[in-house]
């Protein structure tokens, strides 16, 4: 099956609100890979060392996964559309603020607010995009991992190209955009019907108390710190201008996309979604390990080739978390977002610390056995994820007219 075609809608049969949404969502991943091509400028700008610019990236994922406990809390109070507009709005303002900073610690300061704003969202935005859109959730997922890779593709080509004039510039445009989402997402977006029961803070947090969802979430944690020391740490490494930088991770962002949307469903349908996920976490180990050792074209080489195995990983991740329990797909996923961020936050801090404690190589030595890590979980775990995919695959080919594994 093309996957552009998945189930009856087909991904690119979709009502307005859905694209409203993943237009938005688009811009939300743009600001996770904005600030990659400007962090040696926005060092030099604060004078400020890596390990302390990193931390933009530490606050905002550690705020992010905090944050996922409560998204679920809020939308079933508030609605899904108020939510997200809520998440646009924390957004918009701190983004703009982060604009202003005088000071590193500032910055920090305000990337942590975006991260909170970005919970609300993103986890939101998956809920409501599934909710609505046409094809059921095959075709949803897929809408929603092109947006993941066409922000991550477009991020760091808008950082560079407004960073090349000020490191300030991008944070603007960023905020300028959310607020153009904003617009869209209150035309377009009915309000969505709330949850026949109330979320509680601790649901996501029971949802991790089956096996399937947990394994999935603990393989995906110590992907994520792979995933981050690639994205978070590689620029420092590259040490190139903006443009040159924001080129590299651009081609990056679309292997990503390409692999993530078309690629992936044709190498699970075939070869099974553990398989699929195991080898590639594999090659992904092996591809970090070259970057820490090979020279500079190389590392630029492998930086690009990453994203192609990040793709895949990150489609399979999102189906596993949201079709491998019964949870409802909301909370299921607020769960699965708390554990897999806490190492987005972790990877940015360690990496540059591990290179002032050893040496510019021992990061991705390190992030090459996370890799490895996580592929370790899906084997030994294999067992219960096949079993539990096999025991809801008959309906996921009911409600969404494709069966989400294929193992």
């Amino acid at each position: 099956m093309d996957p552009l075609d998945a189930g009856a809608g087909g991904i690119l049969r979709q009502p307005k609100a859905v694209w409203a949404t993943a237009g938005a969502s688009v811009v939300a991943f743009m600001g996770i890979g904005l600030v990659d091509p400007i962090l040696p400028s926005i060092a030099q700008g604060l004078d400020a060392t890596a390990s302390q610019v990193s931390l933009l990236f530490t606050s905002y994922f550690l705020i992010t996964a905090v944050a996922m406990l409560l998204a679920g809390f809020v939308s079933s109070r508030i609605g899904g559309k108020r939510t997200l507009l809520l998440g646009l709005a924390f957004v918009v303002v701190f983004a703009g603020l982060a604009g202003t900073s005088g000071s590193v610690g500032q910055l920090v300061g305000y990337r942590a607010g975006w991260g909170l704003g970005n919970a609300l969202f993103v986890s939101t935005a998956l809920a409501v995009i599934v909710g609505a859109a046409a094809g059921g959730s095959a075709a949803a997922i897929l809408l929603y991992e092109s947006a993941l890779g066409l922000g991550m593709a477009c991020g760091p080509l808008l950082g560079a190209v407004l960073g090349n004039a000020s490191w300030r510039y991008p944070f603007f445009g960023t905020a300028t955009l959310m607020a153009v989402g904003f617009l869209c997402i209150t035309a377009f977006l009915k309000e969505q019907p709330r949850p026949a029961r109330k979320t509680s803070v601790l649901d996501p947090l029971r949802a991790l108390g089956h096996g399937g969802l947990a394994s999935a979430a603990v393989s995906a944690f110590f992907y994520n710190y792979t995933f981050f020391t690639v994205l978070a740490f590689t620029p420092f490494v590259l040490d190139m201008t903006p443009y040159r930088s924001g080129a590299v991770f651009f081609a990056w962002g679309l292997l990503l996309a390409v692999f993530s949307v078309i690629v992936a469903p044709r190498m699970q349908e075939r070869f099974g979604s553990l398989k699929v996920l195991g080898g590639s976490l594999v090659l992904l180990a092996a591809d970090v390990f070259v970057l820490g050792y090979g020279n500079h074209t190389a590392a630029i080489v492998c930086t690009i080739l990453s994203g192609a195995f990040i793709g895949v990983n990150n489609t399979v991740y999102t189906e596993l978390a949201l079709g491998v329990s019964d949870a409802p797909r909301p909370v299921a996923s607020a769960g699965y977002n708390f554990v897999r961020w806490f190492a987005a936050a972790a990877a940015p801090y360690f990496a540059p610390k591990i290179e002032e404690w050893t040496d510019i190589h021992i990061p991705f030595v390190v992030a090459a056995v996370t890799a490895l890590l996580g592929a370790l979980v899906v084997l030994v775990r294999r067992r219960a994820l096949v079993h539990e995919a096999e025991e809801l695959e008959p309906r996921h080919a009911t409600e969404d007219g494709v069966g989400v594994f294929a193992n």
